[in-house]
């Protein structure tokens, strides 16, 4: 009976009776997947993705073992000291006439000391560090690498993951770390994102082999030091110092690169295969890297320095949906309407030409008119194009983006 009703309201055979049945049929319910009771909530399903296999992710640690102090014996010690602070009436005065002073100094020295290579580690975890150098490895930095550049007056420190611009790191830095004077290191700067030409390679930028103890100065120089160039568009790049304790003197004569070396192919550098290759002889036991991204100063670097073009990239987003072009578009700017199925380039071009047009380059620009909707327009000029006019005397639209 329901779905003779139906038919009847769906054909309109009966037109009133169709007005006043077809709201009050009910249509079937058809569940889609499994009831909620059975079917996985989506907080499950997002840990099912992220849930790993522990012998294809297994992942091994090829640095020196970090000394695991006692958790309580640290909470002893901690609170011992607070109990004492507490008690100090000179420190409560101090903290309420804000004249209490912190030595940051010793809060790093205290921070080297007790957690700094988890932290270290956890940092080069969320960057990528380990995972894009060494692949499945990892380590505990547990040598303190010090690393700063000097422009002048002005230090710009290295700690794990801050920005310098390459400007600021034209010259070789300052490294410093603690060390026996009859133990041999080897340091190595290298970026993993910015080769120009093979997927997972880098380019080094510093290598330094055999140093003795902490003299930087008395290593030998492999490769000659490089300041960070990453090309425009490309975002931030990683600039990351590796600091290998050496079991004994190793020959690497196989990476000796002689003078400046600024053919860029010849610093093609892969620190997986360089650590698979001297792994019975170098242990990673120091770690710093920072960020720089393009700037103005690589534009001489690029073409004085290297003697090459510098490369620009441009991110390639997917083109926008556009419904098909018709003959007669309605209630449709016209000129907008032609732009849309246009090359961009192209406009800002014309744009370009337009600006370059009505300025000298020894001349100062006209001033701007006062009133500039107040000057007639000569000649007949159809609608858009008075339009057009009207928004570039105003500065509105697209004439921004060439001011």
């Amino acid at each position: 009976m329901a779905c003779t009703l139906w038919n009847i309201c769906k054909n309109n055979i009966n037109g009133p009776f169709n007005s006043v049945w077809c709201g009050s049929v009910r249509c079937g319910h058809h569940l889609r997947g499994k009831p909620p009771g059975i079917a996985k909530s989506l907080e499950e399903k997002l840990l099912e993705k992220k849930k790993k296999d522990p012998v294809l992710s297994f992942r091994v640690d090829i640095g020196f073992p970090i000394v695991l102090s006692s958790r309580s014996k640290k909470l002893d010690e901690r609170l011992k000291v607070l109990k004492e602070q507490r008690k100090n009436t000179q420190l409560e005065k101090l903290a309420r006439t804000k004249s209490l002073l912190v030595d940051l100094n010793k809060v790093r020295q205290e921070w080297l000391t007790t957690c700094a290579s988890s932290h270290i580690k956890e940092r080069a975890d969320h960057f990528g560090i380990f995972e894009h150098l060494y692949g499945d490895a990892y380590f505990h930095p547990t040598v303190p690498l010090n690393v700063s550049y000097t422009q002048g007056d002005i230090e710009h420190p290295v700690f794990f993951g801050n920005t310098i611009k390459p400007k600021d790191a034209q010259s070789k830095p300052e490294i410093s770390y603690e060390s026996d004077s009859k133990t041999l290191w080897s340091l190595i700067l290298t970026n993993p994102d910015g080769h120009f030409t093979e997927h997972n390679k880098e380019y080094v930028h510093w290598f330094l082999g055999n140093i003795p103890g902490n003299k930087i100065s008395s290593g030998e120089t492999l490769i000659d030091y490089l300041q960070p160039f990453p090309p425009k568009g490309t975002g931030f790049h990683r600039l990351v110092f590796v600091l290998y304790k050496q079991n004994q003197k190793i020959d690497f004569t196989n990476y000796k690169k002689n003078g400046k070396c600024l053919n860029l192919s010849e610093r093609t550098f892969s620190t997986y295969e360089f650590y698979k290759k001297f792994q019975d002889d170098l242990t990673p036991a120091g770690l710093a890297f920072f960020q720089s991204d393009w700037d103005s100063s690589l534009k001489e670097f690029y073409h004085n320095i290297l003697e090459i073009k510098e490369p620009v990239f441009e991110y390639d987003f997917p083109d926008p949906y556009i419904r098909k072009q018709e003959w007669f578009p309605l209630r449709k700017p016209f000129n907008l309407y032609m732009d849309k199925y246009r090359d961009p380039k192209e406009i800002n071009k014309e744009f370009l030409q337009r600006k370059l047009k009505n300025s000298h380059p020894f001349k100062t620009p006209p001033p701007p008119v006062p009133y500039p909707n107040a000057q007639n327009f000569s000649g007949y000029i159809p609608s858009w194009l008075k339009l057009e006019k009207t928004k570039s005397r105003l500065g509105w639209g697209r004439i921004n983006d060439i001011k």
